[in-house]
């Protein structure tokens, strides 16, 4: 069963599960009954080894023989985008073409078990924030989002839509946040807050997928950082920094960012400043496997792949280096960059590289919850946070690939898959 909106979607006062992740312990607990006040779409209760009347409660969703975990988090997605087509399409693309792509890839998200997603960038300005408020309106179903607005990078730098030899005109929804020097930066940063974001991405270094473009190369300097970084505390909001390259990273860090995406080539001395400073790496270990594939069907840049290629195998041993070393890293795929949908794929890729099970799992729940600023509303099943739920047949403690077939999904206590 799937739901395509609200409307059609079951309300739920009560959920049975067999076994429930506690993602504060690492555990299970056994016998779990959730109590939902649809009013709030918040849990009220959720009594451990209850007793349950299955067959007198025509109430309760029975998920007896399910493993329910909370709403997972994607920490990086790009999901008004595709990984398909040139970068040329954004030229002449309407905004309402993009949201068309963006409402089947919320759908897509939330059905494959993400109930809340951090959204780091959209080409066409603002389309994430009319993908939120459609979501948050019942027009259309998705997760929850956490929306940047728009890029703030440099001219040709990893954030800008540069297209070799390409001498029309540049659309301005696609240049919002393209600027250089410290007051640009601040300006465009107020901007971006008094238009709604609830964090702001910025572009510090180069990027793999992006023409001329290096990602070991500092693009931002420190002093445009800082600026941006000081309007966002003003506002009380996050800010976080693409950034590949060691230098950017450090510089990042020093400058005041919350968290660092890709962080592929973290040196030694970037991995203790960031455990010391406490700002969190959203690593997508995941989708250099994907561009790769992407490549042998021709579907994919050489100057990209190359990229790619001097990138993957150095973040994931740095994936590796900085878990071990205590960093908090947290569940981010960039998505957009392969199907949405397949987030789920990235887990066993960081089980494969170093992590537990149950620390792959708090990754993309309680320790998302913390850095998203979200740590008293999702990421754990308990009383006073959303009843956001998802649920599968075989334990992802023995086998992490069970995320990958997600069977239940409920957000705020509606049901939408089942």
């Amino acid at each position: 069963m799937f739901s395509s909106s609200i409307a059609n979607a079951q309300n739920l006062t009560l959920v049975y599960c067999g076994n429930l992740f506690d993602t504060k312990s690492g555990e299970w607990i056994e016998n779990a009954l959730i109590h939902i006040d649809p009013a709030t779409e918040k849990i009220i209760e959720m009594m451990p080894n209850a007793k349950v009347s299955l067959d007198q409660n025509k109430d309760v969703l029975d998920l007896s023989e399910h493993y329910c975990l909370p709403g997972l988090i994607d920490m990086h997605t790009h999901i008004a985008e595709l990984p398909t087509g040139e970068l040329i399409d954004f030229y002449t693309r309407t905004q309402e073409e993009q949201m068309i792509i963006g409402r089947i890839n919320v759908k897509k998200t939330l059905l494959a078990g993400f109930t809340t997603v951090r959204d780091l960038g959209v080409y066409i300005a603002w389309t994430d924030k009319k993908l939120k408020d459609e979501i948050n309106t019942g027009k259309i179903i998705g997760p929850r989002m956490k929306i940047s607005g728009y890029y703030l990078t440099i001219p040709g730098g990893g954030g800008d839509v540069a297209v070799p030899g390409y001498e029309g005109i540049v659309p301005d929804q696609i240049q919002r946040g393209v600027t250089k020097g410290v007051e640009n930066f601040r300006t465009r940063a107020q901007q971006a807050i008094k238009g709604g974001v609830d964090q702001i991405k910025i572009i510090a270094s180069g990027a793999v997928l992006a023409y001329g473009s290096l990602p070991g190369s500092p693009e931002m300097n420190p002093e445009e950082i800082a600026a941006v970084v000081d309007e966002a505390k003003r506002a009380d909001i996050r800010v976080t920094a693409h950034a590949h390259g060691a230098l950017s990273i450090k510089q990042a860090i020093q400058s005041g960012v919350n968290s660092i995406e890709h962080a592929s080539l973290i040196d030694d001395e970037g991995i203790r400043m960031a455990k010391e400073s406490g700002v969190a790496l959203s690593m997508d270990i995941y989708n250099g496997d994907y561009i790769n594939e992407m490549g042998e069907n021709g579907d994919m840049p050489e100057e990209f792949l190359r990229k790619n290629r001097e990138t993957t195998d150095a973040q994931r041993n740095n994936f590796t280096k900085a878990h071990q070393a205590g960093v908090k890293i947290v569940f981010g795929t960039d998505a957009g960059v392969y199907p949405h949908g397949d987030n789920a794929k990235q887990f066993k890729y960081m089980t494969k590289y170093g992590m537990t099970n149950a620390e792959a799992i708090q990754s993309a729940t309680i320790h998302a919850a913390e850095v998203i600023g979200m740590n008293d509303q999702v990421g754990q099943l308990k009383t006073g946070f959303f009843a956001d739920l998802v649920a599968v047949r075989d334990n992802p403690l023995v086998d992490i690939r069970a995320l990958e077939s997600i069977e239940v999904v409920i957000k705020g206590g509606h049901l939408y898959k089942n």
